[in-house]
């Protein structure tokens, strides 16, 4: 995607050797790239969230690995290098699949041949990240045009999303965001709702930040506002990410997409969820199963803005002796979900859906 007229993705090696990264605790307010130089680097970017979303987590520790390689390619360090990582954030799937893909790949290999060959996988899996999330466009770029046609093919389509699912999230292009820059370019008169996503405010600082430099109009709300909008017919369809989906269709993402999918199933608005098929987990079959991340009680305590001076000040929002409780995700049932949009195509959010998909995954299928 585009940033001041010039295409970024979000990771890449410079030609310095290392990888770069949009460092994205300094957005919206700046914008600014970080170079990673080791392992330990790239888990403390992904551990404290300079890096986040699901396919970019696993993109960030693909490669950790190459960068732990470079440094020492013996079997202990690709052992050392995979634990730090796996590690660094529980819940996202797409972050042990990652890392299995790498030591697949290194393993084989002589250690003398193992640092190329580790930055090599890692940008095999950029580019099919930016692949995939291209196709979950075009699939979801259907699913709108569909949904604008049942209401007329008049107005305007407002869209509905939760946290931030957009090339930030990825490598390139996005996942819940891909349909949307697709139906904008394509000049589909799309609208979006953005929740500002509480604690980390990643719908109101990444998603509203990311629609703004591509042109899409949009609108920032309170997390609590959704459900009053879809009462009073604001809302046309509601499309979020996945950190994890597993094999029979529920769904963990950002805490609070729970509850915007209860009122979307209450006021019969299509509920959908964009993934790559790398953020399913076949081995799972419940979602209350998952590995549920909490954090920081400081994420929720504090906020980071903007003075009317232009300086950046972190500030207190509420008392300091009461206690807090930071829970990162939430699980949504595969019963509240319209359909699953994946690189393949749109599917129920069911274990029959799934496969009918990827039917190579049946065995392992739970």
């Amino acid at each position: 995607m585009r940033i001041f007229g010039r295409h970024f993705r979000t990771i890449w090696r410079g030609d310095d050797g290392g990888v770069h990264i949009i460092d994205q605790t300094r957005l919206p307010f700046a914008f600014e790239i970080a170079v990673l130089n080791s392992v330990e680097q790239a888990a403390h970017a992904i551990r404290s969230m300079m890096v986040r979303g699901a396919p970019l987590i696993g993109a960030t520790a693909a490669y950790g690995i190459a960068l732990a390689m470079r440094a020492d390619a013996t079997d202990d360090s690709l052992a050392r290098a995979a634990t730090l990582l796996r590690k660094t954030r529980p819940t996202a799937v797409n972050l042990a699949w990652a890392l299995d893909q790498m030591v697949a790949a290194l393993s084989p290999c002589p250690p003398g041949d193992r640092a190329d060959r580790a930055f090599s996988r890692a940008a095999e899996i950029c580019d099919a990240d930016v692949a995939q999330c291209e196709s979950i466009g075009r699939h979801g770029l259907a699913v709108f045009e569909k949904r604008f046609g049942e209401k007329g093919g008049k107005g305007t389509l407002n869209v509905l999303t939760h946290c931030n699912a957009g090339w930030l999230a990825c490598v390139d292009w996005g996942t819940a965001l891909a349909p949307i820059y697709k139906a904008h370019d394509a000049g589909l008169p799309v609208h979006v709702w953005v929740d500002e996503t509480r604690p980390r405010n990643q719908g109101a600082s990444l998603t509203a930040y990311e629609l703004g430099a591509h042109g899409v109009p949009h609108t920032i709300i309170a997390d609590n506002t959704g459900g009053h909008l879809m009462q009073r017919g604001q809302v046309d369809i509601a499309i979020v990410g996945s950190d994890r989906t597993t094999s029979r269709g529920d769904v963990c993402n950002k805490v609070g997409t729970y509850l915007k999918a209860l009122a979307a199933f209450d006021t019969k608005v299509p509920f959908y969820v964009a993934l790559p098929s790398t953020t399913i987990d076949w081995s799972m079959s419940d979602g209350a199963a998952i590995p549920i991340e909490e954090r920081d009680a400081r994420e929720l305590s504090h906020i980071i803005g903007r003075t009317e001076t232009g300086a950046l000040e972190t500030v207190a929002i509420y008392p300091p002796e009461s206690a807090a409780l930071n829970i990162g995700f939430d699980v949504t049932p595969a019963r509240l979900v319209t359909g699953l949009i994946t690189e393949r195509g749109t599917c129920p959010a069911s274990r029959d859906g799934l496969l009918a998909l990827f039917p190579e995954h049946a065995r392992a299928a739970a």
